[in-house]
């Protein structure tokens, strides 16, 4: 009889992680499908474009027009921004870097933020080109245009897979950049989801609107999924550790997700 109790508490602290896996799977089901239908900053900012408002429609154009006047006065920086445009800041060469890291995860027996990651970025896709046939906004029209750009114009689907990608690769692998260099990994961040933007409205091919939903997007879709992380971990008696630890700060020790891994006070 002793026996068989103890067996049953061993089991309970497994059962209710199986328990928290099934809720953290469904909310990010919840949330994705949510967040796909609205978003309020990007929703606030399609409405002041549906509506024409002047102040927003002459940074457009102006930012449209001056940054594709100095591409066309100077070759050399055309160049420089169609490399990083169409090569290292691709939307495929972002996800590819996030499916790396997953690859990672999964190697380090991480499973559930391996999980978050991937459904991100996937549910970044998702939105992207759902929200790009509704909105149907048609891309900018300049004379000697530099680049031409398939499908519709808002959002940036350069800027919001930036913003997106970088987001998740810093949550992921913040615990495992050494210190002094996490700095610079946030700095390369930054300057990679700004400099898509610079390029996509340079070459003519998006209104700086475009980038901006773009950003606001791929930033709430990231926020929204790392809240049912963040529930998980509470959940299971983990503690939510503060934004600049990453989302799994035991990665930098243990090296998985298991439940020997040891809880982290609340924040």
């Amino acid at each position: 009889m002793k026996t068989d109790i103890r067996c049953l508490l061993r089991r309970l602290p497994r059962r209710s992680l199986r328990a928290a896996d099934r809720r953290f799977g469904g909310r990010l089901l919840v949330v994705a499908g949510a967040f796909t239908l609205a978003s309020v900053p990007a929703g606030l900012l399609l409405v002041l474009i549906e509506a024409g408002w002047q102040p927003l429609a002459e940074l457009d154009r102006g930012a449209a027009e001056r940054l594709h006047a100095t591409v066309l006065e100077h070759p050399a920086l055309l160049s420089v921004i169609r490399l990083l445009s169409d090569r290292v800041w691709d939307p495929v060469t972002m996800r590819l870097a996030v499916a790396a890291a997953v690859g990672w995860l999964l190697y380090r027996r991480a499973w559930r933020l391996a999980a978050w990651a991937a459904a991100t970025e996937i549910a970044a896709g998702l939105t992207g080109l759902l929200v790009k046939l509704v909105v149907g906004r048609v891309r900018p029209s300049l004379p000697d245009p530099v680049a031409l750009a398939p499908g519709y114009s808002f959002p940036s689907g350069h800027a919001m897979t930036a913003a997106t990608s970088c987001a998740v690769l810093l949550l992921v692998l913040e615990p495992v950049v050494p210190r002094g260099l996490r700095w610079a990994a946030r700095a390369l961040a930054a300057v990679s989801v700004l400099g898509v933007g610079f390029t996509r409205v340079a070459l003519g091919v998006h209104w700086a609107s475009d980038v901006l939903g773009g950003w606001l997007l791929g930033a709430g879709l990231v926020a929204a999924t790392a809240w049912t992380f963040d529930t998980w971990r509470r959940e299971t008696g983990r503690g939510v550790p503060p934004v600049t630890a990453g989302l799994e700060p035991e990665l930098a020790t243990a090296g998985s997700e298991g439940p020997e891994a040891p809880a982290r006070g609340q924040r």
